[in-house]
């Protein structure tokens, strides 16, 4: 058994066990998480964000979450006038606690929704479900619901002006010259290296893989740096099982460095 699944699994048990205890306390003792209006932007969209308010010592994870993360989840099922929408990510933390690494959030994290309305000049409601977990000694899985009509006349909100600044680096923006992947097949899915060329990030970088395919994920990355060239190494897999197609062109590498992240979509066959 791999160490992502026996990490996964140790962060369920834990989960199970100990929750009771810290619903018995409260969870709104261990987060508070509110909807915060940004208005309409010059696209004619409309801008909201989800902020999640960490107790001292607490944190929560990022969309990839690592080896010893709760993924986050969303179902918007019940949302109005909704037409695309997207959710923005500031750059995470990566977490070291009992041999594992995990990541995502600690204190406060604010998550900028955009949304294209259906019909433009109608009011946007946002209704659905949170699916996440906050962590700290034990893990707690915490779902919250959500229903708020964004005021599209709202002014500026300066939280959600920091979060969308504190998104990675696009690939040109942090200086990728190049990157290129070799795929091989493996016993029960198939080995991803990555070749790129990029400047330095900062601190022990770590370089995250996440396939299009949502049935698809990723083992943590082996990650080393030459100097200006970035290497990294990971295991796709597939939850479902069987082969699988994988598509160099939708592959998202995000390089997490200790002075910034960069959000790299896409590689050439190397």
């Amino acid at each position: 058994m791999n160490r992502t699944l026996l990490g996964a699994l140790a962060i369920v048990s834990l989960s199970f066990g100990l929750a009771g205890q810290s619903r018995a306390a409260g969870l709104d003792d261990l987060v508070q998480v509110d909807i915060l209006d940004g208005g309409m932007t010059a696209r004619g969209t409309v801008l909201g964000a989800i902020r999640l308010t960490l107790a001292d010592g607490w944190k929560t994870y990022w969309r990839a979450p690592g080896e010893a993360g709760i993924p986050p989840s969303f179902n918007w099922s019940g949302s109005r006038n909704v037409g695309e929408l997207t959710i923005t990510w500031p750059a995470p933390h990566v977490f070291e606690q009992s041999g594992l690494r995990s990541i995502g959030y600690k204190d406060q994290v604010v998550l900028p929704i955009e949304i294209t309305p259906r019909k433009a000049g109608q009011p946007v409601r946002l209704k659905g479900a949170m699916d996440f977990g906050v962590c700290k000694d034990i893990c707690v899985p915490a779902s919250r619901n959500i229903d708020h009509t964004l005021d599209a006349n709202a002014p500026r909100n300066p939280a959600i002006a920091a979060a969308l600044a504190q998104r990675p680096y696009s690939a040109s923006e942090a200086g990728v010259r190049s990157a290129t992947c070799r795929l091989m097949p493996t016993g029960n899915g198939m080995q991803i290296e990555a070749e790129i060329t990029l400047p330095y990030t900062g601190g022990s970088e770590l370089a995250v893989f996440e396939p299009s395919d949502p049935t698809l994920w990723a083992t943590e990355a082996e990650t080393r740096r030459q100097g200006n060239t970035l290497y990294a190494r990971s295991e796709i897999l597939n939850a479902a099982g069987g082969a699988f197609a994988l598509d160099r062109s939708q592959m998202r590498i995000t390089v997490l460095g200790s002075k910034h992240a960069v959000d790299i979509l896409g590689c050439l066959p190397g």
